[in-house]
């Protein structure tokens, strides 16, 4: 039913209590006394008490009881912690010998009334509450969410203008070293484990082989070679990386190119397919992927289907369709 919202007790639940706690005491005393029990204060009972030192037929047990329910009610929040311990004094009423003979049995089953409110309007609260629990947890999944692609965002732009940098640099081998580095964080930002550049080495403290580095997505293992030549590359360093994969058991490779391919580089993938699963990528997909905001890991999977799939290492997603 509705109320004002300052009335925290519903009127069925006024009128229970009024008729319930005149019950519970068999003189108007023991009524101030109940009420004065559960924390009501002086001023709301000192009017009563003097009435009953004056004139004790001037009011009744139910007299006293429904005005001070009322302007406890009336209090809003401020009587909150009076109202409550008085329900409690109530609910958990047990010994109703202390009631007139004749009181008894309406006492207990006004008693039984009022706790079967109460638990219907906990039911309630206690669902209100859920719900508005679950509407939290949305509410922190949304601001997570939220919060997380700003994030993302802010990294995305430092990416892009690290990349920006690197175009005007004159010295190809700091370059890059800048871009495998840049690419790395690029990896890492979509959750892919990186392993950065690293170099084997033969007894004698040669140096054999350079990686450039490694990556792993979804469980598959990936080689990666960073080239920014001026030309299109050719056979040669591809073919190279190849070889590499090769000497390792389940192993991809995955080469990135700032100048494109050449047509013998990219037929000689597609052999080589036939044995492993060889992804040829280009720096220009990856500053489209930078300006989009876009993931790096479904680009990877993506272009690894294509070749898998279609026989197609060489596939410029996002620029050729």
């Amino acid at each position: 039913m509705a109320h004002d919202a300052a009335y925290h007790w519903p009127p069925e639940l006024m009128a229970l209590l009024t008729d319930t706690i005149p019950l519970l005491c068999r003189s108007k005393d023991d009524v101030v006394d109940f009420l004065r029990g559960a924390g009501t204060s002086e001023a709301l009972l000192g009017q009563f008490r003097q009435q009953l030192a004056v004139d004790r037929g001037a009011v009744s047990k139910y007299r006293i009881a429904r005005e001070v329910l009322r302007q406890l009610n009336e209090q809003g929040d401020q009587g909150l912690g009076v109202r409550r311990a008085l329900l409690r004094r109530v609910t958990e009423f047990e010994d109703f010998s202390t009631c007139w003979p004749d009181d008894q049995l309406k006492a207990r089953g006004l008693v039984g009334q009022i706790r079967q409110v109460v638990g219907v309007k906990d039911s309630f609260t206690r669902m209100q509450q859920e719900r508005d629990r679950e509407h939290e947890a949305r509410l922190a999944d949304r601001r997570a969410a939220e919060e997380e692609r700003r994030r993302r965002s802010a990294l995305y732009s430092d990416l892009r203008a690290q990349l920006t940098a690197l175009f005007p640099m004159e010295d190809p081998h700091k370059r890059g070293l800048e871009l495998e580095s840049l690419l790395n964080r690029f990896f890492a930002l979509d959750g892919i484990g990186v392993r950065e550049s690293f170099t084997l080495r033969l007894e004698d403290g040669e140096a054999a082989e350079q990686i450039d580095g490694v990556v792993e997505l979804d469980g598959q293992t990936y080689l990666v070679e960073v080239k920014w030549w001026a030309k299109p590359l050719d056979i040669n360093p591809v073919s190279r990386h190849m070889t590499r994969l090769m000497t390792r058991a389940d192993v991809s490779g995955l080469m990135i190119s700032a100048s494109g391919y050449s047509a013998p580089a990219v037929a000689e993938c597609e052999r080589f397919l036939a044995l492993k699963v060889m992804v040829l990528g280009e720096l220009r997909e990856l500053v489209l992927l930078l300006e989009r905001e876009e993931s790096l890991a479904d680009w990877l999977r993506q272009k690894t289907r294509n070749a898998k799939l279609d026989r197609r290492p060489h596939t410029l997603l996002g620029v050729d369709f």
